[in-house]
C-alpha cells in the first residue's frame, strides 16, 4: 500500500490552515507558497465525510505499510464517521448512497464467490489435462483430459489407469514401460520447472520485520540491526501468510493481481507434476486475491483495514469451497483455522460467498459428473462397535504422523534450505524433489496418478459392480474372494503410504504453489486401506476415508471442520462418528509431540509475525510475568519521547532526529510519544503519540529541508492550546490531525496476560505503560515487540 499524497487509498483531512506572518515579505511569500500546496493536497486528498475525523482525538491514519499493524479501534472509528456522514445527508442521491453501503457487503461477497469458482473451474480442467500429458494425449483434442476424451467410451467409476487401456482416442506416448517411465519423468521434470519459474516472478525483498540482536528486556536499542528478508509470494499455500493477513498485519503485494494469475498458472503445473502437493491450500490465497480486488471497487472496504479483513475472511470460505466442493466446511474452515476476527455478520457473508461459489462450480461442472461431492462412496454397510478400536487406532498413527511431520518438516526446512545453492536457486530444489517423487511414485500403480485421483481410487467400495474395472478391486477382491490376503497389493500399499510420508515432508515448503492437504489424505486413505486389509466384516474403504481425516488432522490440528469437509466430500452422513473419534484422536496425539499445526509451523518458518492468543497466554502463564518486562531501556525511551512545551509546538531538526532514529531500528511502524510537564506540578503527562509513518510523511512532504538563511519549520503537535501567533522567523506546520490524542495505557505491574489479551481481542498498535501510583508514563509496547518476546519465550521453553 502507497503513501503517496495524490493516492486515493486514504482520504482524509491531513492540515488545517496556516495563519499567514505578516511582519516578513519573504514570510508571507513563502507561507503563501505552503498555504497553495496544502490547499491542493486536501483538494486531492480529502473527502468531505471525512473532513470531520481530523478533529477526532484518535488522530488521523495513513495508508498502513511493509509489514506494520493496522489500528482496528481507528478503523472502527472510521467506520462510524463514514456511516454517520451518509446518515447525515438528505436527497435521494445520498438515500441510494445508504442503501448501497448496506448492502455492499453482501453484492461484494456474491461477486467474489462467483469469479472463484471460475478461476476454480479453469484450474481444475487444466490441471486434469496437463497430468494426463506425462502419460499420452487425446487424438481428437489434446487439450482434453483422459476421462474427457473417453467418457463416452469407459465408465467414470473406475480407475483412471484402465481407462487408458481401453480408450482408443487417447494415445500414449510409448507402448514400451522404460519409455514411458522416461517421458513421465521428463515430463514432469519440466512442468515442475516452469511452475518454479513462474513462482519466482513474485520474489519480493520485504523490509525489516523486526531487529535481529540488541533486545534488552523486550526493548530496542540502536544497537539492533534492521533484518529485511525474501518472499516468494505465490509459493507455498499462502495459508500462513493469509493469517497473518487477517490478524491485523500487512504483507505488501501479496494479494495483489500478478500473484494471482502466477498461483494459478504454478498450481496447475506444480500439482500435474504429481509432486506430494495439492491445490486446495492455493484455492484459499486465490480467493483470498479475488476479494482484495474486488474490495478495491468498494470504497467502504478499500480505505478500511479493519472491514477489508472481514471481507478477506469470507473471501476464504470460497477457496475451500470450491477446492472440495465443500460450501459449509469452507465457511468452518475460515472461522476455525484462518481468521481471527469472525463476528457474526462475517460468517453469513462467508455463507453466501462459500454458496455462490459452490453453485457457479455445480453449473461450470469441471468434473464432468454434474455434482459437487468429489469422492462420492457408497458402502452400503454400517459400522460395529468393535470397529471402534480400529478408528482410535487410525487417530493414533494419524496424531504420530501429524506431529512428527510438523517436526521433520521444521528441521528439513532448516539443514536442507540452508544451503547455498538450494538456497540462491529454489528451482533446482523442485528439480530434484520432482526427480525423486517420479523415480519413487511411478512404479507403484496405487501412487501414480494426481493426488485427488489417488484419494478416488483408494475410498472405492469393491462390493459395488461399478468398480468391477478399478485397478483396486481387481488387486484386493482375489485373496477377499478366499479369505485370503494378496500381500503383493498389500506391499504396493505399504510402499505408497511410506513414500507418500517421506516424500510430503521434503516436498512442502518448496518454490511453488502447494498445499498439504491432499498429500496428508492420500497417506491416510493409503493406510487405513493397509490396515482394512486384515478386517473382511465390512469395507476397506471405510478406514480409506477415516484414516484420510485422521491424517489431515493431524497435520492440520483441523477438528469440526474437518468432520464436516469430509462429510460433503464422501457424502457419508453416518460415518461422522467414525471421523469425529479419528479427529480428536488424532489431534490429541499430535499435540503431544508437536505443539503447533502445519501452518503455525510454516509461519515461525518464515519469520511471518503472528500473535495467537491462547498460546501466547500458555506460554506467559508458565513465567509469572509483568507487563513491565517490556518497557523498552531507559535510552530508547529517551529516544522515542518528545516533550512538548506549553506552546504545542517543536522544531522541526528534533523530529527528523528521532525519525532517523526510528528508522535505524528497521520497526516501521513504531512511533513517539508525546509528554507534557505539568506548570505547576512538574508531572509528565501523556499527550498522545503519533506514528512513524504520520511523522515521516508530514515531514517529508509538508516540510521540507529548509535552505539556509531561510524561516525555521516548527511543528505543531497538540492543537491550539496556547497560540501566540506564528514568529517573524518560523513557519508553522500543524500535524495536529495524526495525533493519537486517546491512547490506551496499562499499569506497568499489570499481568503480561492483560497486555497480550488487549493487543489481540482490541487489535492494538501500541500500549503505553503507566507507573503504579503516580500514572506516569514509563514505556511504550508496539505488537510487533511483544510478539518477537513471545518468540523469544517460546524457544528458551524448547
Amino acid at each position: 500500500m502507497s503513501r503517496d499524497v495524490g493516492s486515493a487509498t486514504e482520504r482524509t483531512a491531513l492540515i488545517q490552515h496556516l495563519h499567514h506572518g505578516a511582519h516578513d515579505r519573504r514570510l508571507s511569500q513563502l507561507q503563501h507558497e505552503r498555504d497553495e500546496e496544502e490547499r491542493s493536497i486536501v483538494s486531492s486528498a480529502v473527502t468531505k465525510e471525512e473532513q470531520q475525523l481530523a478533529a477526532s482525538t484518535v488522530g488521523e491514519r495513513l495508508p498502513y505499510n511493509d509489514y506494520t499493524t493496522i489500528d482496528w479501534l481507528h478503523d472502527l472509528v472510521k467506520d462510524s464517521y463514514r456511516f454517520r456522514y451518509i446518515q447525515s445527508r438528505k436527497g435521494l442521491r445520498y438515500n441510494l448512497a445508504s442503501t448501497f453501503e448496506a448492502c455492499s457487503g453482501w453484492i461484494a461477497v456474491i461477486i467474489i464467490g462467483a469469479l472463484t469458482a471460475c478461476i476454480a473451474f479453469v484450474v481444475d480442467v487444466a490441471v486434469a489435462t496437463v497430468s494426463d500429458w506425462k502419460l499420452g494425449f487425446c487424438a481428437k483434442n489434446p487439450f482434453l483430459s483422459r476421462e474427457a476424451c473417453c467418457e463416452d467410451k469407459t465408465p467414470l467409476s473406475g480407475a483412471r489407469s484402465d481407462l487408458m487401456d481401453k480408450c482408443e482416442n487417447f494415445r500414449e506416448w510409448t507402448g514400451s514401460y522404460a519409455g514411458s517411465f522416461a517421458i513421465y519423468v521428463a515430463m514432469a521434470l519440466a512442468f515442475g520447472v516452469i511452475s518454479s519459474s513462474a513462482t519466482m516472478l513474485t520474489r519480493r525483498n520485504l523490509p525489516a520485520v523486526a531487529a535481529r540482536a540488541g533486545k534488552t528486556n523486550g526493548g530496542d536499542s540502536l544497537a539492533d540491526t534492521p533484518a529485511g528478508k525474501i518472499m516468494y509470494m505465490a509459493s507455498g499455500s499462502g495459508i500462513p501468510e493469509i493469517k497473518t493477513i487477517l490478524s491485523g498485519f500487512v504483507i505488501p503485494n501479496f494479494l495483489d493481481l500478478k500473484v494471482l494469475l502466477v498461483k494459478a498458472f504454478g498450481a496447475v503445473f506444480a500439482v500435474s507434476t504429481g509432486m506430494c502437493l495439492g491445490k486446495e491450500g492455493p484455492f484459499v490465497h486465490i480467493s483470498t486475491c479475488v476479494g482484495y480486488l474486488v474490495a478495491q471497487w468498494f470504497p467502504k472496504y478499500q480505505e478500511n483495514g479493519r472491514k477489508l479483513r472481514e471481507l478477506l475472511s469470507a473471501a476464504c470460505a470460497s477457496g475451500l469451497s470450491v477446492a472440495f466442493g465443500a460450501p459449509i466446511g469452507g465457511v468452518l474452515f475460515s472461522y476455525e483455522e484462518i481468521s481471527t476476527y469472525f463476528p457474526k455478520k462475517v460468517l453469513w457473508r462467508a455463507f453466501l460467498c462459500s454458496l455462490f461459489a459452490a453453485i457457479i462450480l455445480k453449473a461450470l461442472n469441471p468434473t464432468g459428473t454434474g455434482k459437487l461431492v468429489l469422492f462420492e462412496t457408497n458402502y452400503g454397510t454400517d459400522y460395529q462397535p468393535i470397529h471402534y478400536l480400529v478408528f482410535i487406532i487410525l487417530g493414533i498413527a494419524g496424531g504420530v504422523f501429524g506431529g512428527l511431520f510438523c517436526k521433520l518438516n521444521f528441521l528439513w526446512s532448516r539443514w536442507f534450505r540452508s544451503f547455498p545453492v538450494i538456497k540462491k536457486y529454489p528451482v533446482f530444489e523442485v528439480f530434484l524433489v520432482v526427480l525423486a517423487t517420479t523415480l519413487l511414485q511411478f512404479p507403484n500403480p496405487l501412487t501414480r496418478e494426481p493426488g485427488d485421483i489417488v484419494i478416488k481410487n483408494l475410498l472405492v467400495d469393491c462390493n459395488s459392480p461399478a468398480s468391477a474395472a478399478s485397478w483396486v478391486c481387481q488387486n484386493e477382491g482375489q485373496g477377499l474372494d478366499v479369505g485370503k490376503i494378496n500381500w503383493s497389493f498389500v506391499g504396493w500399499l505399504f510402499y505408497g503410504t511410506v513414500t507418500k510420508l517421506v516424500l510430503t515432508i521434503v516436498t512442502f515448503g518448496c518454490k511453488v504453489p502447494s498445499g498439504v492437504i491432499i498429500p496428508a489424505l492420500d497417506g491416510g486413505a493409503l493406510f487405513g486401506r493397509l490396515i482394512g486389509q486384515t478386517i473382511t466384516s465390512i469395507s476397506p474403504g471405510i478406514f480409506a476415508m477415516v484414516g484420510a481425516a485422521a491424517f489431515l488432522a493431524g497435520v492440520s490440528r483441523m477438528t469440526l471442520s474437518l468432520a464436516v469437509i469430509m462429510f460433503e466430500l464422501t457424502g457419508q452422513l453416518e460415518y461422522i462418528v467414525p471421523h469425529m473419534i479419528a479427529i480428536l484422536v488424532a489431534k490429541w496425539v499430535a499435540d503431544v509431540i508437536s505443539e503447533e499445526g502445519v501452518y503455525d509451523l510454516a509461519q515461525t518458518v518464515l519469520g511471518h509475525p503472528f500473535l495467537d492468543p491462547d498460546h501466547a497466554i500458555a506460554i506467559v502463564r508458565q513465567h509469572n510475568l509483568l507487563t513491565e518486562v517490556l518497557i523498552p531501556p531507559k535510552q530508547t525511551m529517551e529516544e522515542i519521547t518528545v516533550n512538548v512545551p506549553l506552546t504545542n509546538k517543536v522544531p522541526q531538526e528534533m523530529l527528523r532526529r528521532k525519525l532517523d532514529q526510528l528508522h535505524a531500528r528497521g520497526l516501521m511502524d513504531a512511533g513517539l510519544v508525546l509528554v507534557q510537564v505539568h506548570p505547576h506540578s512538574e508531572i509528565s503527562v501523556l499527550q498522545g503519540y503519533i506514528s512513524q509513518s504520520e511523522l515521516e510523511f508530514g515531514l517529508t512532504k509538508l516540510c521540507p529541508s529548509r535552505p539556509p538563511n531561510e524561516p525555521q519549520f516548527m511543528i505543531r503537535l497538540l492543537g491550539h492550546l496556547i497560540d501566540d501567533g506564528p514568529s517573524p522567523d518560523t513557519l508553522e506546520v500543524d500535524l495536529t490531525p495524526f495525533v493519537d490524542r486517546t491512547p490506551l495505557s496499562i499499569c506497568a505491574k499489570a499481568p503480561l496476560e492483560y497486555a497480550v489479551e488487549m493487543f489481540s481481542k482490541l487489535g492494538l498498535r501500541y500500549l503505553c505503560v503507566a507507573e503504579e501510583g503516580t500514572g506516569r508514563l514509563v514505556g511504550v509496547i508496539i505488537k510487533k515487540r511483544l510478539v518477537g518476546y513471545l518468540e523469544q519465550l517460546r524457544e528458551r521453553n524448547e
